[in-house]
């Protein structure tokens, strides 16, 4: 498990580059994100605009030290207005620090933080194979609810995605 020294908290906009820097890594490396070419920080800004310190969508990263090893979001799921009270989250690690708790101290704030607010649902999509990231939502009471096969290419090659839902508290129906 991670040191005791390891804190999260809300992302700033400081924290940009070094968010960049992780995902970017998957980017390059891994079939884990269906991004080809590494996001600039001024695409990265754009994301983050989209996110609040408070309310649906959020950003939290993980920090050991001044180093920033990990971040966690809600983002809105798509951009028809009955969808407002789905979230998809999202979490990344630094490769160095994979398997040591980081994802899910991630999301024990995220979905935390998300506890009071409007929201009925969050979903994970997941490119498979990809074990890890399958234990960790499933840890945080996700369930697999589709399986899409070779839905991108990437590295000459096609992937399946499996698709993970959670329920949470908020979003009562509207009459």
């Amino acid at each position: 498990m991670i040191h005791a020294r390891v804190q999260v908290r809300a992302a700033s906009e400081d924290d940009l580059g070094s968010i960049d820097d992780i995902y970017n890594h998957y980017v390059r490396e891994s079939h884990c994100t269906f991004d080809v070419e590494p996001i600039s920080l001024e695409a990265r800004r754009e994301w983050f605009s989209h996110h609040d310190a408070t309310g649906r969508h959020r950003v939290f990263v993980a920090e050991d030290g001044a180093r920033v090893i990990g971040f966690a979001s809600s983002s809105r799921f798509r951009p028809k207005p009955a969808y407002l009270t789905s979230i998809e989250v999202s979490v990344y690690v630094a490769p160095d620090v994979t398997g040591q708790g980081v994802g899910s101290r991630l999301y024990e704030m995220l979905f935390g933080a998300l506890g009071g607010e409007d929201v009925h649902r969050a979903y994970a999509g997941i490119a498979l194979p990809n074990p890890e990231s399958i234990a960790l939502h499933e840890k945080f009471g996700f369930k697999r609810v589709a399986h899409f096969t070779e839905q991108g290419r990437k590295f000459g090659r096609y992937w399946d995605v499996a698709w993970f839902e959670k329920p949470l508290g908020g979003g009562a129906a509207e009459g």
